[in-house]
């Protein structure tokens, strides 16, 4: 019984070796190579898996950066620091860019723009056009039902009491997640230090423009004509505003008969951001000719 009992023993014991042996030699031959760099990127990654720098996530965009020699200042959630440290990791010299972020071109908030009717539905943007083409008359506005509120990482949105959302510059990194939700555009990502922009995007005529929104663009192109440095040119029947030559000097913002063109900083004279009497009379006379 006990010889027995030994053999047993013994028996598992060389099956235990061979299936070692085995299992050894299988690691070695199904070995592969992860570099440590990706280990040491992905630590030094903020971990927001936001996607703003084009991959699935932290770990994906750190593989792509050793493995694919993909650039190390991708990630708009993170600080110079970060893109130091993971250069650094990559034996590289940092090249930092300007950081963006986030500006809604809409101010048809619910004082401002008129609703076809009431909308009672799923609170989802994307939904509610999909359902009705969204409750605003201009077919370029703002639905706000705050979906690109919720798809921020970083709590760099809120609606406010008007239905419009509200970005924190301080907050914003830029990722893009509000760009990608919004069914209509409307956040796009702008240079931070860009001075004034048609918060406006919509293509329709003045009249039409008029009829369904008091602070829309009427394409009356009088902040075209104004400009001293042409940083405004038209987009079809929008005007939009180079950041690369716009110096900020506000006469777009002055002229505009309806207050769409907007400064994107505090100014210490807010009088300037008011339309003025003159620029409505030259504007309508410009659309009545």
């Amino acid at each position: 019984m006990a010889s027995s009992i030994l053999s047993a023993v013994l028996a598992l014991a060389g099956l235990g070796m061979i299936l070692s042996l085995i299992l050894g030699l299988a690691a070695k031959v199904f070995y592969v190579y992860v570099d440590p760099r990706i280990e040491h990127i992905s630590d030094v990654l903020p971990g927001a898996n936001c996607g703003g720098c084009g991959y699935a996530g932290c770990a994906d965009y750190a593989e792509a950066i050793v493995n694919q020699n993909v650039s190390p200042n991708l990630c708009v959630a993170a600080g110079s620091e970060v893109t130091h440290s993971v250069c650094g990791i990559m034996g590289m010299s940092a090249e930092i860019g300007e950081r963006n972020v986030a500006r809604v071109f809409c101010q048809g908030s619910d004082d401002k723009a008129v609703k076809r009717f009431q909308y009672v539905g799923a609170e989802d943007c994307r939904a509610a056009i999909a359902a009705t083409g969204g409750d605003k008359a201009c077919e370029y506005g703002c639905v706000g039902l705050g979906t690109c509120v919720r798809a921020c990482p970083f709590d760099a949105m809120h609606m406010d009491p008007d239905g419009l959302p509200v970005v924190d510059e301080v907050l914003c990194t830029g990722c893009g997640n509000c760009v990608t939700v919004c069914p209509r555009n409307l956040p796009q990502l702008v240079p931070v230090s860009q001075q004034t922009a048609n918060l406006c995007s919509s293509q329709a005529g003045g009249k039409e423009v008029k009829a369904v929104c008091s602070v829309g663009c009427i394409a009356c192109k009088m902040c075209v004509k104004k400009c001293p440095v042409e940083a405004v040119s038209m987009d079809g029947r929008l005007a939009v505003v180079d950041p690369n030559k716009c110096t900020g000097h506000g006469v777009c913002v002055e002229k505009c008969p309806t207050g769409s063109m907007r400064f994107l900083h505090e100014q210490p004279d807010t009088e300037s951001t008011q339309p003025i009497p003159e620029a409505t009379q030259e504007a309508e006379a410009t659309q009545a000719g």
